[in-house]
C-alpha cells in the first residue's frame, strides 16, 4: 500500500496525556467529595466530552457536571504546565513522513482550545498540516466524520490514508472511514478488533506500514 497521508490521534497516541487526564480527574472528583478509582475513569478513554459526560451523568446523576468540568480542566492544565511527555518515536516518525513528502494531520476528540494548548506545550504545533477537533464535527469518534474531514482537508483519498490510534473508539473511527488503522495501545490493552495492525510503538507500526526499515526501528 502506498500512502498519501498519515492522520494521528493526539492523546495517548502522540502525547502521554491519558495518565494526566486520569490523575486530574481523580483530583477533580475529590474536590467535589467523591473518591473514584482510576479504573472507573478508564471508561472515558477515547471518548469526546459529550459522550464522556453522558457516561458520568449515568454514574453520578446528582453531580454538578459544570463544577466537575471546571475543576478537571484546572487540574489538567496545572499538570500539563509541568510538561507533557511525547510517546517514543514521535519526532523520528514525523521526520520520516516529512522526508517522504506525506501529508500529516491530527484528528482528536479534544476541544480545539485544549488541543492547541497541548500541541503548544509539546512543541508539535508546527508539525501538522491540519488539526481536526471535536469542535469541527457533528459526529465524534467512533463515527468516521473526524477522519473523513481530515482527509478532505488534506485532499487525500481515505483508502490511501494511514491512521494511528491508541483507543478502541478511535480505531473504530478510522476503520469506519475506510482507512488503514495502526493501533498502539496506551493505558488499556486491545484485541485489535478495529485495527489492521496492533503495534507496541509508533515506529513499529510504521515498519509494518512500509514507511521505514528494520534499522530505523532498532536504532530508535
Amino acid at each position: 500500500m502506498t500512502f498519501e497521508a498519515v492522520i494521528f490521534d493526539l492523546d495517548g497516541t502522540l502525547i502521554d496525556t491519558e495518565s494526566i487526564a486520569i490523575a486530574s480527574g481523580q483530583a477533580a472528583f475529590a474536590q467535589l467529595g467523591h473518591a473514584v478509582e482510576a479504573e472507573l475513569l478508564h471508561q472515558l478513554i477515547g471518548k469526546d466530552i459529550h459522550s464522556g459526560g453522558r457516561i458520568l451523568r449515568g454514574l453520578f446523576p446528582n453531580l454538578d457536571m459544570s463544577a466537575l468540568d471546571a475543576a478537571w480542566n484546572a487540574e489538567a492544565r496545572t499538570l500539563q504546565a509541568k510538561g507533557i511527555p511525547l510517546k517514543p518515536g514521535v519526532h523520528e516518525l514525523l521526520d520520516i513522513l516529512d522526508a517522504r513528502g506525506l501529508s500529516k494531520a491530527i484528528a482528536t476528540s479534544s476541544r480545539r482550545s485544549g488541543a492547541a494548548n497541548k500541541l503548544a506545550i509539546t512543541e508539535l504545533d508546527q508539525r501538522f498540516d491540519i488539526v481536526i477537533t471535536v469542535d469541527d464535527v457533528t459526529q465524534a469518534k467512533p463515527a468516521a466524520e473526524p477522519y473523513l474531514l481530515a482527509a478532505e482537508k488534506l485532499g487525500v483519498s481515505p483508502s490511501r490514508t494511514l491512521v494511528y490510534e491508541d483507543s478502541e473508539t478511535g480505531a473504530a473511527s478510522g476503520k469506519a472511514a475506510g482507512m488503514t488503522v495502526v493501533q498502539v495501545p496506551d493505558l488499556l490493552p486491545t484485541q485489535g478488533q478495529h485495527a489492521h495492525h496492533v503495534a507496541n510503538t509508533l515506529l513499529e507500526g510504521a515498519q509494518w506500514a512500509g514507511l521505514l526499515n528494520d534499522e530505523t526501528v532498532r536504532g530508535a
